[in-house]
């Protein structure tokens, strides 16, 4: 293939996105040595409107429009976004070019005092962003107080430190890419707080007709984390996830097979609903089936009310 001459990657400017593009960056600059590879640094929508819940504002969309809007232009070659933030349909023109390599995808409790949520005191604060947490919490610590808490890994942290929550839930992934791996006192079991779908992973996008963007990203992607993340978000799309919803899924590779579970709640905590489902997968096609399968399954045990209800 021949080396692409420039790329220009779109981020957020936040700490933890201007990580991810560095290091994607530094993984292109390593794969074309005669190729500029540059940053430019957008702040969204979502980052200016840190006053309201982000389900009150249009959700996780906001953090990629401007992005988007800047490869439409011809400004920007790719984008470098969490997963987690990417919603399920993407906008006509553009395409997930590659899903790199998972970091840890389980929740992290961070206190300066405590070490687990077990030990918090009835009442305790609990400050977190995310509807997917704030039902899971509600359901295995019902005296806890669930605090909303948004901005950048290093607010977040900063406003922990100033005595405004007991506790904090935050991505381990993000937390161990900043060097925060140490603020971390313990890391919640999946089965106490099922991962945000694509939660640890990087993706890449495009415009879908760039292909010699496509072709250069190639080589970045990971087979297991594309796979997994693909039954992820299928299951996301079956069931309409989006940040109104405390949808969480998770999808492993084991023995041969890649094993997905799946959890649908109310914001509430009151109303939750799991299931789990395998298959052996070798294709993205595949993947996406497994997904629809256990939303299919869902949808059929309830999920639907559950999801009207939020």
């Amino acid at each position: 293939m021949t080396s692409p001459a420039r790329l220009v990657i779109a981020t957020r400017q936040s700490a933890l996105a201007l990580w991810q593009a560095e290091h994607v960056r530094d993984r292109l600059c390593a794969l074309y040595p005669s190729c500029s590879v540059e940053v430019l640094g957008l702040t969204t929508q979502g980052d200016r409107r840190l006053d309201l819940p982000l389900a009150d504002i249009g959700g996780k969309g906001l953090f990629i429009k401007e992005l988007e809007h800047a490869m439409a232009e011809g400004r920007a070659d790719l984008a470098a976004h969490s997963l987690k933030d990417v919603p399920m349909d993407l906008p006509e023109g553009f395409t997930l070019a590659a899903i790199m390599a998972r970091e840890d995808p389980r929740d992290a409790f961070v206190s300066n005092a405590h070490r687990s949520l077990a030990e918090l005191a009835p009442g305790s604060g609990v400050g977190t962003s995310s509807l997917r947490r704030e039902a899971q919490l509600r359901e295995r610590y019902p005296g806890l107080a669930v605090q909303p808490l948004r901005g950048n890994v290093n607010t977040r942290l900063h406003r922990l430190d100033q005595g405004n929550h007991a506790a904090i839930i935050l991505a381990a992934a993000g937390l161990k890419r900043l060097g925060f791996a140490d603020r971390i006192r313990s890391l919640l079991d999946p089965e106490d707080s099922l991962p945000a779908v694509g939660q640890g992973a990087i993706a890449l996008e495009c415009r879908s007709d760039r292909a010699d963007v496509i072709a250069a990203l190639a080589p970045l992607a990971d087979r297991d984390t594309t796979l997994a993340t693909a039954a992820e978000r299928a299951l996301g799309k079956k069931l309409a996830g989006s940040c109104r919803t405390p949808l969480a899924a998770y999808a492993v590779p084991r023995g041969g097979e890649f094993w997905l579970r799946a959890l649908v709640a109310s914001r509430d905590g009151r109303s939750v609903l799991r299931g789990r489902r395998s298959a052996r997968v070798a294709s993205v096609g595949e993947a996406q089936a497994l997904g629809e399968a256990l939303g299919v399954e869902l949808l059929a045990r309830g999920a639907a009310a559950i999801l009207a209800g939020t």
